[in-house]
């Protein structure tokens, strides 16, 4: 195998391979990716043996062939060489070792064999669509923030995906809860997606599938089954399995009864609660928010660091109320929201808290309180 390839264009597809090799592995294969030269381009894999990436790129291929190499070295390597550097590469294939040239610095790494590197089978995927890549964006910012890192409660462990139905409109909406607060999206059904299962993306994926999408305008396929997920673009396919899991009904949590609306000026509420915040410990970030007609006054009290309060302006007219929240959470809640104003739909100070974008319907939050 011997091909000649641009640096720049080597170092992104690597960085976004290195992205899905986990640092710690038990069976070394999976440390390495799989390198295959032909026809004019070059193709790099790898996995984790629950989510696969495969990307193509353009090379100046002088002999073909295929061989593995360890991942992170080879990251490390190409982001040291001098921008603008042509890679040379050249292995006699097998599990020979892989010189490495650029300029004046030579390289040589251990490779393992290909045969021994694991091809996520190709099942058949039968529900397939489009999405815009910025809508795809807007769908996993808004939710993964509420993703659970409980790993005994894995199933909360990704982003729940269904289509469904919303005052007789179909959409697609993806939902995100570890318990304490819950973030749900929806956009309108794409073609294609009408039969398509309810599943749970991992938060692994998400996370790889969120920086891929930065560097796209293209548009997204969309691919699944019951147990798998594929996105295409670019020369990008990013496979991952589901979480093999139900996710709860969690209609249940969405409150209907609440009755005490409060408006506020998002940005001015986001950095109200960061400076208040300050002073709360960092094990509970509490937070009081105590209310009155046309007034809310955050507060904050710590044995070690003293107290904080802040008044704001806010519409408001029910009876007065006050409920606390982790502050975290509540800022976390408040960076999704786009547009000037939030709207806080409370009942009391034990019940759980809607939050909406009032620019912006597609959206809900539920967070639920803390004692104070």
């Amino acid at each position: 195998m011997k091909f000649t390839i641009e640096r720049a264009a080597l170092l992104k597809s690597l960085a976004h391979a290195q992205g899905v090799v986990e640092r710690r592995n038990t069976i070394p294969i999976l440390s390495n990716t799989l390198l295959e030269a032909k026809d004019g381009s070059l193709s790099l894999t790898a996995t984790d043996m629950d989510l696969a990436i495969v990307e193509r790129l353009e090379a100046d291929v002088a002999e073909a062939g295929v061989t593995t190499a360890p991942a992170h070295t080879l990251y490390d390597i190409v982001r040291k060489l001098p921008e603008g550097a042509q890679v040379e590469f050249d292995s006699p294939g097998k599990d020979a070792p892989l010189e490495l040239r650029a300029g004046r610095s030579k390289f040589t790494l251990p490779c393992l064999p290909p045969e021994d590197f694991p091809v996520m089978t190709g099942e058949d995927l039968p529900h397939s669509f489009t999405l815009a890549a910025g809508e795809l964006r807007s769908l996993v910012d808004r939710t993964r923030f509420a993703i659970s890192t409980e790993e005994t409660r894995y199933y909360l462990n990704g982003i729940y995906v269904h289509a469904t139905e919303t005052d007789g409109v179909k959409v697609v909406r993806a939902v995100a809860t570890d318990g304490h607060r819950l973030a749900r999206v929806e956009m309108p059904l794409p073609d294609g997606a009408e039969d398509m299962p309810g599943v749970i993306v991992p938060r692994k994926t998400v996370g790889e599938l969120r920086k891929l999408i930065d560097e796209t305008s293209e548009a997204i396929n969309v691919a699944l089954s019951e147990t798998r997920i594929r996105f295409a673009f670019d020369e990008v396919v990013l496979t991952s399995k589901l979480i093999d899991g139900t996710f709860p009904d969690y209609e249940r949590v969405i409150p209907t009864g609440n009755d005490k609306v409060m408006e506020v000026v998002c940005k001015s509420f986001a950095e109200a609660v960061d400076r208040v915040s300050t002073i709360s410990t960092e094990k509970s970030r509490a937070i009081k928010l105590s209310l009155d007609r046309g007034s809310l006054v955050l507060s904050a009290t710590s044995p070690e660091s003293g107290t904080a309060t802040e008044e704001l302006e806010v519409n408001y007219d029910g009876a007065a109320l006050e409920i606390g929240f982790n502050s975290r959470y509540l800022l976390d809640i408040a960076q999704q929201i786009e547009g000037d104003s939030a709207q806080f739909i409370m009942a009391d100070a034990a019940s759980p808290t809607l939050v909406r974008d009032v620019a912006d319907s597609s959206a809900l939050y539920v967070l639920m309180p803390m004692r104070v």
